[in-house]
């Protein structure tokens, strides 16, 4: 972060709580302050991760934990959306992965070229496992008819017009952080 400060509930302050995990490592199999703070430890915890970033930026949203059934509500309240802003949940369902069902999420830091978008995503990898991979990173993934990112949850933000933080993506790897 810049040094900047965003005002609680608003998107920029969801992603700048965020950025500041990127290279948080699990200490365990899925033990995470993530996986406490949802009283889910132990569990995959992508949803944890994002559950915890919006609580710490007052952000308000219902459980993601169970990344479908997440999913699912923000369908449900009319609340999703195939077109990615800044702050938005990406949800995921990755081919080929012997789960045919959503099962990853992430936040959007980043819109690319109107197929792609720049996330922060918890419990996932560089070449390993994309949905239980340990790590928080910062990834690029399609979005669109047959790709990973099958569309995205809308959360209630403050209303905010000014900066929001700047997320690149890591040029070279750099030693995880465990919390």
């Amino acid at each position: 972060m810049s040094g900047l400060s965003f005002p609680n509930g608003t998107s920029a302050a969801l992603i700048a709580v965020a950025l500041a995990e990127v290279g948080t490592v699990e200490t365990g199999e899925n033990l995470t302050k993530y996986g406490k703070f949802t009283k889910a430890d132990g569990l995959p915890w992508c949803g944890s991760f994002v559950n915890w970033c919006a609580h710490q930026a007052g952000v308000k949203i219902h459980s993601v934990v169970g990344t479908a059934i997440g999913a699912h509500k923000f369908k449900e309240v009319s609340r999703w959306s195939n077109m990615p802003q800044l702050g938005h949940l990406a949800f995921m369902d990755f081919p080929h992965d012997g789960v045919d069902r959503i099962s990853h999420i992430g936040i959007v830091v980043g819109l690319i070229d109107g197929k792609s978008c720049m996330l922060i995503e918890g419990n996932t990898s560089g070449k390993g496992d994309q949905r239980n991979g340990g790590m928080v990173m910062i990834k690029v993934r399609e979005y669109g008819a047959g790709k990973v990112i099958v569309g995205f949850g809308v959360p209630k933000f403050v209303p905010y017009a000014g900066e929001f933080p700047l997320v690149k993506l890591p040029t070279g790897t750099k030693k995880g952080k465990k919390k």
